[in-house]
């Protein structure tokens, strides 16, 4: 670097210089550590992190300092702050029983009884038998049995949807797929009207599609009849005289409510296509896990021939507040023939569509007013699937959804 660089590099950093050292530490750190401590026990936490914050600058290894300014976080819930610091104490003085204490109750208030237990059991390596130290671990012990004994978030999310009290719900869907090759946009659209009793719930649909330049109309029943705690039901009935609907098709499944947040089901469903007959073995096993909801769902469609077609969808929800706000992804390989259905110049395709390669990947968003009356739901996916004319050659197809459902 020449000379008069450096030269005008110093003039400029020179003032800053002077600054840091104007600022730095210089006073007794004992003393500005009791008044530190004063005023973070009558609410003053900010200021006393300030000076907390300097005096750790002269003196980084000054734990009681350290120590207090992590509980100063602690307290205000900013618990991953608090962590780094106790961590840093504890990795140089394994022995100090009040810093192993603080540190374990900073992830009790934090709700992470995992890592308070994981501390719990590192403090007495170092600490053996203390009894404050068990009390806590003991402590973690039976938050972390609560847990897994009381429904889960999304359970509890998913329990708040089925027993609210007796409501009727309107519901309109529209929904378009647009593909890359062949095929111009399809629109699918339906409005449905919903009613909650203490027997279950009865929805009715109607709806429409616009498919190979073809409307159709199709009308549809699902009903949702609850059994006892453990066992509810699904069944479907739909009709339609178009040739982009099958013209019967109908559903059954029964779900079993299981132990640890756990539930599955087993069923079927059937498609009568102009005297074709479709039948899909079908289930689902569903687990709970804190806010998220995890369903893996196999489609498996015999065939007279010996030759099965088989597809699978997998299904991850994160619940927010309850079960009318989450965010979803799904996920299927296969075919399944309840799922499409292609129809060209009124031909059916489905014998050859069954044993077709498809992928296909969907995001999902639900959110409701505060009042809960008013819930939407938008999703958007990408499909690919294998041309039924050219084998070995694929399609891609966008498809993007809304909905919006009225709580009377």
């Amino acid at each position: 670097m020449k000379p008069f660089k450096i030269i005008l590099l110093a003039f400029f950093l020179l003032p800053l210089f002077n600054k840091a050292q104007e600022i730095a530490y210089n006073g007794n750190p004992d003393t500005s550590y009791l008044t530190a401590r004063d005023l973070a026990f009558n609410g003053k936490r900010s200021i006393a992190r300030d000076t907390l914050t300097n005096i750790l600058t002269k003196y980084p290894n000054y734990a009681d300092v350290r120590s207090l300014l992590a509980s100063t976080y602690s307290w205000d819930g900013k618990y991953e702050k608090a962590r780094g610091h106790f961590n840093r104490i504890l990795s140089a003085d394994k022995e100090n029983k009040e810093v192993w204490i603080a540190a374990i109750k900073n992830e009790l208030y934090a709700k992470k009884n995992d890592l308070a237990l994981g501390l719990s059991n590192k403090a007495l390596l170092y600490l053996q038998n203390d009894t404050d130290i068990q009390e806590l671990r003991a402590t973690a012990l039976a938050n972390i049995k609560k847990e897994n004994e009381s429904p889960s978030a999304a359970e509890k999310a998913k329990e708040s949807v089925e027993t609210k009290s007796l409501q009727n719900s309107i519901n309109f869907r529209n929904s378009i797929d647009v593909f890359d090759i062949v095929f111009n946009p399809m629109i699918y659209s339906s409005i449905g009207y919903g009613r909650k009793t203490e027997y279950g719930t009865i929805i009715g649909r109607v709806n429409y599609s616009n498919r190979f330049e073809t409307n159709g109309i199709q009308y549809e029943v699902d009903l949702y009849p609850k059994i006892s705690k453990t066992f509810y039901a699904y069944l479907n009935y739909g009709y339609s005289d178009a040739t982009i609907y099958p013209g019967h098709r109908a559903g059954a499944e029964l779900y079993a409510n299981l132990p640890k947040a756990k539930e599955a089901s087993l069923g079927m469903r059937y498609l009568n296509f102009s005297g074709t007959n479709v039948a899909i073995l079908t289930g689902s096993f569903g687990l709970y896990k804190g806010n998220y909801y995890f369903s893996l769902r196999p489609y498996i469609t015999p065939q007279p021939t010996g030759n099965w077609g088989a597809s699978g969808a997998l299904l991850v929800r994160k619940y927010f507040k309850d079960g009318d706000n989450y965010l979803g992804l799904d996920a299927g390989m296969g075919y399944s023939a309840e799922l499409n259905q292609f129809i060209v110049d009124g031909e059916l395709l489905s014998e050859t569509q069954l044993f077709l390669e498809s992928q296909r990947l969907r995001l999902e968003y639900q959110f409701s007013n505060k009042k809960g009356n008013n819930v939407y739901n938008t999703n958007l996916g990408v499909n690919r699937q294998e041309l039924a004319f050219s084998s070995g050659n694929f399609f891609w197809a966008i498809s993007a959804g809304l909905s919006y459902e009225i709580r009377l």
